[in-house]
Parts: structure tokens; sequence; C-alpha cells
């Protein structure tokens, strides 16, 4: 009787596991989807093979039902992203520049953004707010975020001396347990450290360093997005090599589109509960 029993639940057992299966397929399924489709132009899908956004969102563990801020988004290269993958179930906040923060730059990068949010209905729940590292006032989005997002922002903080205040701000964001995720170009650990990054590289050690006396907890490092063919040595640091390619005179331009996009660290912190 016992085993007839048994013989009858292995179906509906096997159908249960099977679905579980298929529905731990989903968010990589549709993540794949994601950063190759139709809203991203070439010239954004090739990065992939350096930026490894799939494997990067993984290794912070963002699930599609997450609040997550994505801290100053720039040209919206992961905002094409982390927009649909978390439109459903989860939402995006985009902190951007503030466009009236007195900066031609900041209000020029801020307007392509906007507009770019505009332009397609797949961002239409992204929310987008202004960010002025110790000036906006972000009360309200206080213990909101499950996860809060940097790609290569950390020098430019470096360089303007804001680092302090937005260590601060991710802090108060961040609900308990929440994540810190960052990427950045990676200095050679052999150089001595620019406290300012005026390179645009900044020394791993020392990043990690700065991050944990905020308070947050390194759980975790990862070389996802590495690469060993840049030497983190270039004449106009890393803006000499791809995308922005700024080449010296008489250069030869070649030998620095072999290089790739820069090497970067890529660092899960939490906020300790």
């Amino acid at each position: 009787m016992i085993q007839q029993i048994k013989t009858r639940l292995l179906p509906a057992v096997t159908l249960l596991v099977l679905a579980a299966s298929l529905q731990a397929e989903v968010p990589a399924n549709k993540m794949d989807g994601i950063i190759k489709g139709e809203h991203r132009s070439d010239k954004n899908i090739v990065r992939n093979e350096f930026r490894h956004p799939q494997q990067t969102l993984d290794f912070f563990g963002v699930k599609p039902d997450m609040t997550v801020v994505e801290l100053w988004p720039g040209g919206g290269w992961y905002t094409e992203v982390l927009a649909p993958y978390l439109a459903d179930e989860g939402e995006l906040i985009a902190a951007h520049f503030d466009a009236d923060a007195g900066s031609d730059y900041y209000k020029k990068s801020r307007d392509g953004f906007n507009q770019k949010m505009a332009d397609n209905s797949i961002y239409n729940k992204v929310n987008t707010i202004d960010y002025n590292p110790g000036v906006s006032d972000l009360a309200s989005h206080n213990g909101q975020a499950d996860a809060v997002l940097t790609f290569r922002s950390l020098h430019n903080w470096m360089r303007a001396g804001k680092l302090d205040a937005v260590l601060n701000d991710v802090f108060k964001m961040l609900k308990p347990g929440g994540v810190f995720g960052v990427v950045e170009h990676r200095a050679d650990a052999k150089a001595a450290v620019d406290p300012e990054a005026r390179k645009g590289y900044v020394n791993q050690g020392y990043a990690i360093q700065l991050i944990e006396a905020a308070g947050f907890k390194l759980v975790d490092i990862s070389e996802i997005n590495a690469n060993p063919k840049d030497t983190a040595d270039h004449p106009n640091g890393v803006w000499t090599i791809p995308p922005s390619l700024r080449v010296p005179e008489g250069a030869d331009k070649a030998k620095y589109e072999a290089i790739g996009e820069s090497d970067r660290f890529t660092l899960k912190f939490i906020k300790p509960e």
C-alpha cells in the first residue's frame, strides 16, 4: 500500500521539481532577452562583452522584485538593463545629476537621460530623482532600497571630495541587510594611492577601506569585470582607452582599441542588520 502511494506521488513530485526548475530559470532568461533587446543600440550591446551586466547583477543579488537605486546613471547604459528587469515587480530609482547644480555637463547629461526615458515606454516606471551629494535631500528614500548600485563613479566623487557624502546617503537609503554594489576602474595595486583618482583609476584596497569606514561590510569580491590587458598607466588616464579613446596626438589608436574597456573591480557590501 505504501509503495502504491509512493508510486502515485512520484509524477506529481517530478512535476513540482520541474516547475521549480523552470521558475528558477526565468530571471536568467528574462535578463538574456533584455541585454540583447531591441530597445538597446548595437553600440551599447557590444559593450556587454566588457561590462557583463547579467553576471554583475547576479553577483550583487539583484532580483526582479527589488527596489534598486542606480547612482548617477549617466547615459543610461545600465538603466537599459535595470528598468525592464524591475518594471513588473520592483522599482528602479535613477538618482541622476541635478540639472540645476550649475554644471553644463550635468545639465546636458540629465537632459539627454530625461529624453531617453521619454522616448521609450520601457522606461515608464523609472523614478528619476535629483542627486547632488551632500546637497540633495533624500530623506524620503531612507530605508527604501534593497540595493544601491554604482558603476564607475567612485573616481568622480573622490575627485570632487564628495565620496563621504555619497556613502552617508547610500547607508541611509538602504534597508538593513541591503546591498551596496560597486564597480570601478582599478588602479595598479603597486602604484601610489591617489585619493583624488585623477586618472580615473581607484586603488581597490583604498576603496574598500573608505567604504567600510562608512559602516558597510564587505561580503564578496568578483573578477567578473577584470581586464588583464589594461595596465592602468595610460597618458590620458582611463579616458585613453575605450569607450572614450582620448588618444594622444600621433599615438597608435589601434593599440588602445585592442585593450578594450578598463580593468574593473566589483565589490559587494551590505548594510549590517
